[in-house]
């Protein structure tokens, strides 16, 4: 199987900004969701209402929904890997550490999807990108908060957090495999709709949700902006990066995730910006640029320039 590109043109960029924003976005939904509602109740809400969202989209565009078991197979396994069990994780992990935390903590993503990709075969482990996921990865820790006193239920919740993150990268490796050549509108829609109908039985068996009150306008909205713009325009994003610069390049998006969340905190709560986020955004930006290669391949040929 040929490798794609290990580079991101700049339309890819842009997106993966754009991206980033949308899912950091999730993990603030995502915390006012859980004040009243349970983790998989709010995996579910997100998985369903973005389903029914993207799915008039889908039908306007023309697309038609697979027919048997093989044709929903590729979208039921990626449904799996990339909503029902990362988001079920996460959001149990929420429960136990912070919306900020839980986003650090997701940042490992594209460590797991190198080191995935280079176990089954499907990318090789260049060293400037293993450098760089690592440099990225330093950034991510000088971006915790060093006073945060971890208790064994915020360990817990780490755990859960990390498994999201190796989850989704089993999913770049099964989208790199099945979806090089399928629209991205196409997989989103699809393996919302086979999320749904997984979350929909975990739901009902773990939360019962119809034995709830119901929740309030702050939490509709929430779950709102979580499927919306978190999810149905994410996954369209998402997909539509993979499709262009690969699996490894998209999931660089959760290394940006952070920075927009603490940039998103600053602008719409007007939270205050410390020294430690700034430091850790130029690491994290820092790392981009050593794995997307094209200034280190700009700068060595300046100096073998005569």
């Amino acid at each position: 199987m040929p490798s794609p590109s290990l580079t991101i043109d700049r339309q890819s960029w842009l997106l993966l900004i754009i991206l980033s924003v949308l899912w950091g976005g999730s993990f603030f939904f995502a915390g006012l969701a859980l004040r009243e509602l349970p983790p998989m109740t709010v995996a579910l809400m997100r998985v369903a209402l973005a389903a029914a969202l993207i799915y008039p989209v889908f039908r306007m565009q023309g697309g038609r929904l697979p027919i048997g078991l093989a044709g929903w197979k590729p979208f039921i396994i990626m449904g799996l890997l990339n909503n029902v069990i990362p988001f079920s994780l996460i959001f149990a992990g929420q429960l136990r550490t912070s919306s900020g935390l839980a986003s650090v903590l997701n940042a490992t993503t594209p460590l797991f999807t190198v080191l995935v990709l280079a176990a089954f075969g499907d990318e090789k482990l260049i060293a400037r990108r293993v450098a760089g996921v690592l440099i990225g990865l330093i950034g991510v820790y000088v971006l915790r908060d060093p006073d945060h006193v971890q208790s064994g239920s915020q360990i817990i919740g780490m755990l859960l957090c990390l498994g999201g993150a190796l989850s989704y990268g089993f999913s770049g490796l099964w989208g790199r495999r099945k979806f090089n050549k399928v629209p991205p509108l196409t997989t989103a829609t699809c393996q919302l709709i086979s999320s749904s109908v997984f979350m929909t039985i975990i739901a009902a068996a773990v939360d019962q949700p119809w034995q709830l009150p119901m929740p309030g306008l702050t939490t509709w909205a929430a779950l709102f902006g979580l499927a919306g713009l978190s999810t149905a325009l994410g996954y369209i994003l998402f997909f539509r990066i993979m499709a262009r610069a690969g699996a490894s390049n998209v999931m660089l998006v959760t290394l940006l995730i952070p920075v927009t969340a603490i940039l998103l905190g600053v602008a719409v709560l007007g939270e205050p910006l410390s020294l430690r986020e700034i430091a850790g955004a130029l690491v994290i930006a820092a790392s981009l640029l050593v794995i997307d290669g094209r200034v280190l391949g700009w700068a060595k040929g300046r100096l073998v320039a005569p």
